[in-house]
């Protein structure tokens, strides 16, 4: 077994959340192309089971094998925490800046706490309550509710917490999954169940592929580039690599370190949408990012039992 060297594990993380971060912003210029939430889902779900399986087939063509007994598991496990997380975030990131809908979705770990002292008996530290005071303070600071109807807009709001409770589910049912399965085939194989869902959901037939081949600005002076690029960036650099990344540090990393580093991602969202796109925050929404990322930090430190390792495909 190779060594672990935490640096490495610290710069892998932090890389495959900066490439998920300007992701959410290209995600958002691919939206505004006219391209619905629903189809930028489809596209980056089937172009990411594409390149896992053709890439494991090349690689270590065996790890592609599943019995039928696994079907149903991993099924549901694609639905929900792949196609459903990524289609409710994309929902969120096109009626909120990036970084809000980024805090709203990554308190995942405040319900995993939840779920396992609450169903499943586990015990966890006292800071869980702590953690979960903080997220919701936070989260009140962040859509400012005190203000008419609030600043944020509600169906951003709700699919963001939404896309939260479906990235719980990804990580729990992950745990389980992982651990007797081998992690990479079991994420390649819930991008296909994804690629199928929304082949099923949203027929290719309805989709005219004309609109990627559009030019479209990008907010960089008079730039244009076609919205293939945009998807093609959004499949690969957008998901394909932060997660081979993402994987990659769990060799070095346990998963709570990792999970914590990688709450850097909203941090790092908000400063690429406001360098590139102008997304500008308030004092009140920054102010309450950084309370719901501290809640975060101490939720993922709120089991007595460190989690299984799980594989990441953080829909962000």
């Amino acid at each position: 077994m190779p060594r672990a060297r935490p640096a490495v594990g610290y710069a892998l993380t932090v890389g495959a959340a900066g490439l998920f971060a300007v992701n959410g912003t290209v995600s958002t210029l691919a939206l505004q192309a006219g391209i619905p939430a629903t189809r930028l889902t489809a596209l980056r779900c089937t172009g990411a089971a594409v390149a896992l399986v053709v890439a494991l087939a090349v690689v270590s063509p065996r790890r592609l094998r599943i019995g039928w007994a696994e079907v149903p598991f991993v099924a549901a496990f694609g639905v929900i925490g792949v196609a459903l997380t990524q289609f409710l975030y994309y929902v969120a990131i096109g009626r909120l800046p990036v970084g809000i809908a980024l805090v709203f979705e990554m308190t995942a770990p405040v319900f995993i706490a939840l779920y396992v002292r609450l169903v499943r008996r586990e015990q966890v530290r006292n800071r869980m309550w702590v953690a979960l005071l903080l997220s919701l303070s936070g989260l009140v600071l962040v859509a400012q509710v005190w203000q008419d109807g609030g600043s944020s807009d509600p169906l951003g709001v709700a699919a963001g917490l939404t896309a939260a409770l479906c990235l719980a589910t990804y990580y729990l049912m992950g745990e389980r999954g992982t651990a007797d399965r081998d992690p990479v085939a079991l994420t390649a194989w819930s991008f296909v169940a994804a690629a199928v869902f929304w082949a099923v959901a949203a027929p290719w037939w309805d989709f005219s592929p004309s609109v990627l081949t559009e030019a479209v600005p990008i907010s960089l002076g008079d730039l244009r580039l076609p919205v293939t690029a945009l998807v093609s960036w959004i499949v690969l650099l957008g998901a394909v690599v932060p997660f081979w990344l993402s994987l990659a540090a769990l060799r070095h990393l346990p998963p709570t370190t990792a999970g914590l580093v990688a709450t850097v991602e909203p941090v790092l969202a908000s400063g690429v949408a406001w360098l590139w796109v102008e997304q500008v925050l308030t004092g009140w929404q920054i102010a309450g990012g950084v309370v719901v990322l501290t809640g975060i930090a101490l939720a993922q430190t709120a089991r007595t039992a460190p989690p299984t390792v799980v594989p990441e495909a953080v829909p962000s």
